[in-house]
């Protein structure tokens, strides 16, 4: 089991995956449309930090929304237990049987079941949060670290496209040929880097391996021939007009 850290890898996958991507389709374009390597290394830091920031702030507000909405659920049950007593109590012999103990199958242990919950308001109230909302107090997220777990693995996930055109500045001019040659190392680093978080991504889940894997690098793929596409059009539109 994941243990009390599983409800934070939607955060883990979506930042590392979007960081790896959305960068890389970056690079693509801007190296379609014909700007130099230190053009594209400029483009690809301010897109970097850019996404992080967008991605940590739009987690924070996401996720303190979502506590706020359960918050409100929260409150509301617990009047609804106070005020509705009993037909609270008919909504959990419900739910109960949902999950396989109706009055059929155990008469005696539904039976001592709502009893219980209908002594303690307080377990009433948890029962009916795990099994009408699906979710336990253990689980709820916090904003922060989901906004600084969304945002570092952005930018861990833009490094495989960043980081060749970081070291081309250092060894040679900027150029189209660099421009060229850095999205060749972008792509084989990017490449390989989906093929791990996929893989990664499996180990969680329990899944095929090979087929996350190749999925996470089809997707890319796709929308790096896009990309570079449309980079390609945009610089003969230009050309044109001047």
């Amino acid at each position: 089991h994941l243990g009390n850290h599983r409800q934070y890898w939607r955060d883990i996958i979506l930042g590392v995956n979007d960081g790896l991507i959305s960068t890389f389709l970056l690079v693509v374009g801007v190296v379609g449309s014909g700007l130099s390597s230190t053009d594209v290394l400029l483009t690809v830091v301010a897109g970097a930090l850019a996404g992080a920031i967008s991605m940590s702030a739009g987690e924070f507000v996401a996720t303190k929304s979502q506590n706020e909405v359960l918050q409100g659920e929260r409150q509301l049950e617990r009047h609804h237990i106070e005020d509705y007593h009993q037909e609270e109590l008919g909504e959990v012999s419900g739910l109960l049987e949902i999950i396989g103990i109706s009055v059929e199958s155990n008469a005696s242990l539904h039976g001592q079941l709502l009893e219980h919950y209908g002594a303690d308001s307080e377990a009433l109230l948890k029962i009916m949060i795990a099994l009408e909302f699906g979710m336990i107090e253990d689980e709820e997220r916090s904003p922060v670290a989901a906004a600084v777990t969304s945002g570092a693995l952005f930018l861990l996930g833009s490094l495989p496209s960043l980081v060749p055109f970081f070291l081309l500045q250092q060894s040679a001019s900027s150029s189209s040929a660099g421009s060229g040659e850095g999205l060749i190392w972008a792509t084989i680093a990017t490449s390989l880097s989906l093929l791990l978080v996929g893989a990664i991504k499996t180990w969680a889940t329990r899944g095929s391996c090979v087929a996350s894997a190749v999925e996470n690098l089809m997707i890319a793929g796709f929308g790096g021939i896009l990309a570079y596409w449309v980079g390609n059009l945009f610089e003969g539109m230009v050309v044109i007009q001047n």
